[in-house]
């Protein structure tokens, strides 16, 4: 079995109908390389933490780009197709060849996925059935709320009922994961219950909830914070709190990032499996470990469950992956130990980690860990218990194992 992405291209904020209000890209400015796992040794910065981060890419590719791609992917698999993803910079629904692109995929017969559509581009309610004739099997679909006149407001969808419409039609006939982000005062409280209420009656899968960001620890590291001025964010403890309630009044699927997925109990859904956590290798060296606010107490408990004596180390940042030199340059020197262990997906260049790690005369060692400990929601809505934790025990197998090997 293989699987296909196709990637359509497009910019943020300009191949979308224009940012939504609360748009993490809204306001960007340009930054200067942050450093990452793929930059060289020798240079900080690349393609990926400059670009990339800030998703500074071109216009959508043309159609005929598209196919010339698709068809050289294709011919590079084995076996049947049993997966075309749709994704790129721009939202998909904007696509200016929509109809033609969509026929051509579809064309595969594989099931075609959409990774992401705030379905703001889609002025007429046919364009379901176009989907549906032509195999759309499952789609990320950005509700915000079930009410047009907000969806209008926040969103700037400037045909709110038709984008419903479509989005309600598709409920019914394909895995729908209905995603929204949580303005406390905007689209929480009654609003969202009805929005949760609306999308369990039409038949969605679920419905993923993001807390909002505004400010630099939360996430936005392109010097845009804050999105909104003003605007109000729930704290991750009751934003956890809400998802937990939601998630116990209704039959769908309700989980949140960056916590929780109740029905899985992830992230870090290992912690309640005592049995597997027995089988992660026991921490047998000592070596710092820094991540994010969020993820350092449950990391710390499972490292301690191991056997670890040195503490998780968590800095400012909220997440992870999103933690940049300017979040180690507030790391107390004092309590690291000399090989230090740093976020996979972090940006941050190793060699300028270590120097600063290192500034005062103690030479430290810094060792890039795993990509991924466990699954949000985001990426756990389309997974099963078993597979986060399978997730889990390969990642802090991986993580223990650098402990053991680069660790004093």
């Amino acid at each position: 079995m293989a699987q296909l992405t196709v990637d359509i291209g497009g910019r943020a904020g300009v191949d979308c109908r224009g940012f939504c209000e609360y748009c993490y890209f809204r306001h960007v400015k340009t930054t200067r390389a942050f450093g990452c796992r793929y930059c060289l040794p020798f240079k900080t910065g690349c393609d990926y933490c400059t670009k990339g981060v800030r998703e500074e890419y071109t216009g959508f590719k043309d159609l005929r780009t598209i196919a010339d791609e698709t068809l050289a992917a294709l011919q590079t698999k084995s076996g049947d197709l049993d997966r075309v993803t749709i994704s790129g910079g721009g939202d998909p629904s904007c696509y200016p060849q929509f109809t033609d692109l969509i026929e051509l995929l579809g064309a595969t017969e594989a099931p075609l996925h959409i990774g992401y559509t705030s379905g703001k581009g889609w002025d007429d309610p046919a364009v379901a059935d176009l989907l549906i004739e032509n195999g759309l099997a499952e789609c990320s679909f950005t509700v915000f709320a079930a009410d047009p006149a907000l969806r209008k407001r926040w969103m700037h969808d400037p045909t709110p009922d038709a984008s419903l419409a479509i989005l309600e039609r598709l409920c019914g006939s394909v895995d729908l994961y209905a995603a929204a982000v949580v303005l406390p005062g905007v689209n929480d409280g009654a609003v969202l219950e009805h929005t949760c209420e609306w999308l369990e009656e039409r038949g969605a899968k679920g419905l993923i909830l993001m807390r909002f960001a505004n400010a630099t620890e939360q996430g936005l590291i392109l010097e845009n914070a804050p999105v909104i001025r003003g605007q109000a964010v729930q704290t991750v403890d009751a934003f956890r709190d809400m998802v937990t309630d939601l998630s116990s009044k209704f039959k769908m699927k309700i989980s949140g990032t960056p916590l929780w997925d109740p029905e899985i109990g992830s992230p870090f859904a290992i912690l309640h499996e005592p049995t597997l956590l027995k089988k992660l290798p026991r921490v047998r060296r000592r070596a710092s470990v820094i991540t994010g606010s969020v993820a350092a107490p449950f990391i710390s408990e499972v490292l301690s469950a191991r056997g670890a004596t040195s503490p998780v180390i968590p800095v400012t940042k909220e997440i992870a992956c999103l933690i940049t030199i300017d979040d180690l340059e507030r790391v107390d020197l004092s309590i690291l130990e000399q090989t230090v262990i740093i976020p996979g997906r972090s940006f941050v260049h190793d060699a300028e980690a270590g120097k600063l790690l290192s500034r005062d005369g103690t030479h430290r060692e810094v060792i890039r860990g795993p990509d991924q400990l466990t699954a949000d929601a985001e990426t756990s809505m389309g997974m099963t218990r078993n597979q986060v934790l399978a997730l889990e025990m390969e990642g802090f197998s991986n993580l223990i194992r650098q402990i053991n090997l680069h660790g004093e």
